[in-house]
C-alpha cells in the first residue's frame, strides 16, 4: 500500500503540469518568482500530488476552477518545498467560500463561564479533515508577498501544528533535542510577543500571535515567509527556528530577489 503510494506520487511529481496552471501561479502567486529552479520544480511535483489528493469544494455558492485549485495548492505546498512531508496527511477537504463567512464560536471566559457567538472568519483548519477559506482573502494575501498576512500559509501552518497530534503551536519534530530547543525558543518568542503588547510597542508578528501558542506558530509562518529580513533581525532565533524547521531561507531570497519589505 505505502509502496503504491510512493510510485504513484513519483510518477504525478515527474509529469509536467498543464501550461495553464503554470499561468495560474505566475498570475495569483507571484512569491514563487523568488524561487529557485530546483524549488519551483519541487513545488510544481508537490501541487501535482496535493490536487490528486485533496478534494477542493466550493461552498455559498461558489463554482471551483482550476484557478481556485492551482492558486490554494501553490501557497499551501510552499511550506513543503525545503522538507520531507506527507503532504499533509490528515487533511481531505478544503473547503472554499466566496468571501469571509460567519461561523458559531463558543469562547471559555477566565471566571469559567462561556460566551457563545458568530464572528466573521478569513479560514479556519480543523484537527482531522478538512480547512476552511475564503476564496478573495486567498488571492489577496498571495498577491501581496510583503504584508505578512496569508491566509493561506497561515491555516496550512495549523495542519503542520496537527501533524503532532494537537494545535498547540509544536508540529511533528524529529527528537527530543528538536522538541527542546523548540519549546525553549517558542516560549520566549510567544512571551517576548506578549511583553510587546503589553507595552504597546510595534511589532513585526501581527498582534493576533499572541491568542495563543498555536496561532503564535501560524501567525510567525506568516511573518517569516513574507517579512523575513524583518524577522531575522529582530527575531534571530525565531527566524533561525523556522528556518531549519521549513528548510527554506526567505531572507536569502528576498535580499537577492526583491526590494526590502516594509
Amino acid at each position: 500500500m505505502f509502496g503504491f503510494r510512493r510510485r504513484r506520487r513519483a510518477r504525478l511529481r515527474a509529469t509536467p503540469v498543464p501550461s495553464s496552471w503554470n499561468d495560474i501561479i505566475a498570475r495569483n502567486v507571484p512569491y514563487v518568482r523568488l524561487l529557485d529552479d530546483d524549488e519551483r520544480r519541487r513545488l510544481l511535483g508537490e501541487v501535482r500530488v496535493f490536487l490528486d489528493e485533496k478534494e477542493v469544494v466550493g461552498c455559498g455558492g461558489l463554482e471551483i476552477t482550476d484557478e481556485i485549485r492551482v492558486t490554494i495548492a501553490a501557497q499551501a505546498c510552499l511550506l513543503l518545498i525545503g522538507r520531507e512531508s506527507d503532504v499533509y496527511p490528515m487533511l481531505g477537504r478544503i473547503l472554499v467560500y466566496p468571501h469571509p463567512y460567519r461561523a458559531h464560536t463558543v469562547r471559555p471566559q477566565p471566571d469559567g463561564t462561556v460566551v457563545e457567538g458568530e464572528e466573521g472568519r478569513l479560514g479556519e483548519s480543523w484537527h482531522r479533515g478538512a480547512l476552511v477559506l475564503a476564496w478573495d482573502a486567498v488571492v489577496g494575501g498571495a498577491r501581496d508577498v510583503h504584508d505578512g498576512h496569508n491566509v493561506v500559509l497561515h491555516e496550512f501552518a495549523h495542519q503542520l501544528d496537527s501533524e503532532s497530534g494537537g494545535m498547540e503551536g509544536a508540529p511533528l519534530l524529529p527528537d527530543r533535542a528538536a522538541l527542546a530547543r523548540w519549546a525553549r525558543v517558542m516560549t520566549a518568542e510567544y512571551a517576548e510577543l506578549l511583553d510587546e503588547i503589553e507595552r504597546d510597542h510595534r511589532t513585526v508578528m501581527d498582534r493576533y500571535g499572541a491568542t495563543n501558542p498555536a496561532e503564535f506558530f501560524a501567525v510567525a509562518t506568516e511573518t517569516f515567509f513574507e517579512k523575513p529580513r524583518a524577522l531575522a533581525r529582530r527575531h534571530a532565533e525565531l527566524y533561525a527556528l523556522l528556518r531549519d524547521f521549513y528548510g527554506q531561507d526567505p531572507a536569502r531570497r528576498f535580499a537577492a530577489g526583491t526590494p526590502d519589505e516594509a
